[in-house]
C-alpha cells in the first residue's frame, strides 16, 4: 500500500475543521487511533513548522508543515516515529487534507491523502497496513472533536 484517501463529511465550517488541525488541545482529543490517546500535541503553526503527536510510549508523529491555506488545504511532510522518537528511525511521507464547504454551507468536505507510504511498508509492513484503519479512527474522532456550525 503506498497510498491511502479517505473522505468525511463533518457537521461543522471549514474554518472550525481546519482549526482542529492546528490548536493542541483540540488535536488532543482526535489524534490517535483506536484505544490510543494523545498525550502530548506541539505545533509550530506555520510553514516550516513542528507538528508533533505523542502516543504515550507508542511513539507517534514528528511531521513539518509543508502548506497552509486557511479553511482550505493543510499539507505535511509526515513522519511516523516509534518510542525513541527521533533516536530511532522516522518513515516520512506526504499528507494532505483538503476541506470543502458542503454543498447549502455549514459543513465540510474533508479528503484525506497519506502517500509515500513505501519507506514505512518496507520496514514495517503491518504498521502501514493499519494506517488506513489508523486515519479512519481518527477522523471519526475529529468528526466529534470539531465544533458545529453556529449558523
Amino acid at each position: 500500500m503506498n497510498a491511502v484517501t479517505l473522505q468525511r463529511t463533518i457537521a461543522a465550517p471549514p474554518d472550525e475543521v481546519y482549526r482542529t488541525w492546528l490548536e493542541p488541545d483540540l488535536i488532543q482529543r482526535w489524534m490517535a487511533p483506536g484505544d490510543l490517546e494523545a498525550t502530548r500535541v506541539e505545533v509550530d503553526a506555520r510553514v516550516g513548522g513542528a507538528y508533533r503527536v505523542w502516543h504515550g510510549d507508542a511513539g507517534g508523529f514528528e511531521a513539518e508543515i509543508l502548506e497552509l491555506v486557511p479553511g482550505e488545504r493543510l499539507a505535511f511532510r509526515w513522519g511516523f516515529v516509534g518510542p525513541d522518537r527521533l533516536d530511532g528511525p522516522v518513515y516520512d511521507s506526504l499528507l494532505t487534507v483538503t476541506l470543502r464547504e458542503t454543498p447549502g454551507g455549514g459543513g465540510t468536505e474533508l479528503t484525506l491523502v497519506h502517500e509515500r507510504l513505501e519507506a514505512l511498508h518496507d520496514a514495517m509492513p503491518d504498521v502501514a497496513e493499519r494506517v488506513n484503519y489508523g486515519w479512519a479512527s481518527a477522523l471519526d474522532k475529529l468528526a466529534m472533536a470539531a465544533p458545529p456550525s453556529a449558523r
